[in-house]
């Protein structure tokens, strides 16, 4: 049959990213208590095309998922995107994979168990030298009490829900837990999917005894980062979902920013 993917195009216009978008795949993330998990992700796969190339071959993509049956980890990106060039014919490929991750969490003084879920992706690219590129990227809803609400007011302060985004390019491995506990270790409170009544008293007392606004939430965040020499490049925002207001409160950091260095105090684990 023929080839029509393979066929010459004139135009001479070279596509930097061609492939296919929101797969829904099976994988297996890392996980720091049971060793794997399984979940879903949304996928995304990209190669370059020549000038010369009137397309890709969009099934493939698909064929080598199968045949990797892809960890969600730095080797298991690594081996997607060199299988990717190699059976494209392509220099560069992209990859980017969305997933559910289930934390078993308990209530703080119950200590009655539920699972929460945090939305992660990873990023990966392979360029035309073979220089291979991955950022992960988390997704943390937090609980935040406004410090002026409290500092002004007789009684009670205002409190949202938010979400912090906090991605990372890293020297060593850094499990996804950990990049959630610091970020929940920067809020007025983390958020829990099971509370009872004790619980709900502690997470209430404890937020309002630790106003944020979302410059407190990203500096303290990027702070933390800082101090951890695992960690070479991050992004992190928080958006907090006003209560009292019609639209969201923003904040973000990047270390691509002029920004004082701190001492190395307190760092992540090891891995």
């Amino acid at each position: 049959m023929i080839d029509v993917q393979n066929q010459r195009d004139y135009r001479k216009i070279p596509i930097h990213k061609v492939g296919i978008k929101n797969l829904r795949y099976p994988i297996t993330v890392r996980d720091r208590q049971k060793a794997f998990q399984q979940t879903v992700a949304t996928i995304n796969m990209f190669v370059d095309l020549p000038h010369k190339y009137k397309g890709t071959h969009m099934s493939r993509f698909v064929e080598m998922l199968h045949a990797l049956k892809p960890e969600v980890s730095l080797k298991g990106f690594s081996t997607l995107l060199v299988e990717m060039k190699k059976h494209l014919n392509a220099a560069s490929a992209h990859i980017e994979i969305t997933f559910p991750y289930f934390i078993e969490k308990r209530a703080p003084v119950s200590g009655a168990p539920g699972l929460m879920d945090y939305t992660c992706r990873m990023l990966g690219s392979s360029d035309p030298e073979n220089r291979t590129d991955l950022v992960l990227e988390v997704f943390v809803p937090i609980t935040s009490v406004c410090p002026c609400s409290k500092e002004i007011s007789d009684c009670g302060a205002h409190n949202q829900r938010g979400e912090v985004r906090l991605a990372a390019r890293f020297h060593k491995f850094i499990w996804i837990e950990d990049m959630i506990e610091l970020v929940e270790g920067c809020a007025s409170c983390d958020v829990f999917s099971v509370l009872k009544r004790v619980d709900e008293k502690h997470v209430t007392e404890k937020a309002y005894s630790s106003p944020k606004f979302v410059e407190d939430i990203v500096r303290d965040v990027a702070q933390k980062l800082m101090e951890n020499r695992d960690i070479r490049w991050f992004e992190v925002s928080a958006e907090n979902f006003e209560s009292i207001h019609n639209h969201s409160a923003y904040a973000y950091i990047t270390s691509d920013q002029t920004i004082p260095p701190y001492p190395a105090s307190s760092v992540l684990p090891a891995k």
